[in-house]
């Protein structure tokens, strides 16, 4: 994901000095970062939105951004 241009992802912002200018969902200061550390290590969509102040369509519109990028052509260098 760090090849992400998150700026393309309509669910997200960053902006300088809020959250240190760390890719945030829109309107929130919970981090993009932290949403995928805390599914990675077990929790489902549900508690994310129970635990952070996200809504269901915020991290339906994330996940749906990341797998239209999963359908580009990987880049090699």
């Amino acid at each position: 994901m760090a090849n992400l241009d998150w700026a393309q992802c309509p669910a997200v912002e960053s902006i300088p000095g809020k959250v240190s200018g760390a890719w945030v969902l829109r309107g929130t200061r919970t981090p993009v970062k932290v949403l995928f550390e805390n599914l990675e290590a077990g929790m489902s969509i549900e508690e994310v939105i129970e635990q952070f102040p996200v809504t269901r369509e915020q991290v339906d519109s994330l996940m749906a951004f990341i797998a239209r990028s999963l359908d580009k052509a990987p880049i090699y260098g």
